[in-house]
């Protein structure tokens, strides 16, 4: 009989506390949603083990507000004990993918070397970072895969000189010929056709705002342009 009391106590005690988290969570949906802009909706609240704050995201952005939603804090939280960015820690959480559920057959493949590691990177034809990027970095690392997909974001004509990349009949030779040297590939055959519309998609919802956006086979990303020595520590953490 006192066993059954306690799983009672305990079952009550669950269910008041899942009530009150859903009372909090509809409290901060009435107060903050309405002010984060038209048609703008919060994807997800979570209390967080700091501060008596709470998570608020949308899409990959993470911001806090109280219990009652009566203020909303924007900026990154950080711990004093370990000086650790606890907020882009949660931003490259949310950021993360499963590398093997990328559609390799969208994007142009380059193997250097033995080709062991593997690396995704979404690029514009009319990005100067990305040239930069594929100059000082990608041109230079060995042993390695590399997924390139062309994410036209850009530019009007972004779309017209990716395709003339793909209808190529070498994609990754002619992808460097522009990227490295500015050299364009000549004009893609009318009835080639790409695999642009399928990318923007796939960008869209990985949530990828800029380019470059670099992938590693851990389904972790960095955005931006990042060196040769930046590079090689990333794909050797995401091998660990």
């Amino acid at each position: 009989m006192k066993m059954l009391k306690t799983a009672v106590v305990l079952a009550s005690a669950l269910l008041t506390s899942y009530a009150g988290a859903q009372s909090v969570e509809a409290t901060i949906r009435k107060n903050v949603e309405p002010k984060l802009g038209d048609n703008v909706k919060i994807d997800s609240i979570r209390e967080t083990p700091y501060g008596g704050l709470y998570e608020i995201r949308v899409g990959n952005d993470v911001r806090y507000t109280d219990k009652t939603g009566s203020y909303l804090i924007v900026g990154h939280v950080f711990s004093l004990k370990t000086s650790e960015d606890l907020t882009q820690a949660r931003i490259d959480d949310l950021n993360r993918i499963k590398f093997s559920d990328l559609p390799t057959e969208l994007a142009i493949k380059t193997v250097k070397g033995n080709g062991k590691r593997v690396i995704a990177v979404f690029e514009d034809p009319n990005c100067g970072y990305c040239k930069r990027f594929r100059q000082q970095a990608l041109s230079q690392v060995d042993n390695v895969t590399i997924y390139t997909y062309l994410y036209n974001i850009l530019s009007p004509d972004s779309a017209v000189k990716s395709k003339n990349v793909w209808c190529s009949s070498d994609r990754a030779k002619a992808w460097d010929d522009w990227m490295l040297h500015n050299k364009a590939p000549g004009a893609a055959p009318a009835n080639c056709t790409t695999p642009n519309d399928k990318v923007f998609a796939l960008g869209q919802k990985l949530n990828i705002n800029g380019t470059p956006a670099v992938f590693f086979a851990d389904g972790t990303r960095i955005p931006g342009a990042i060196d040769l020595k930046t590079l090689e520590a990333r794909m050797a953490a995401a091998k660990q």
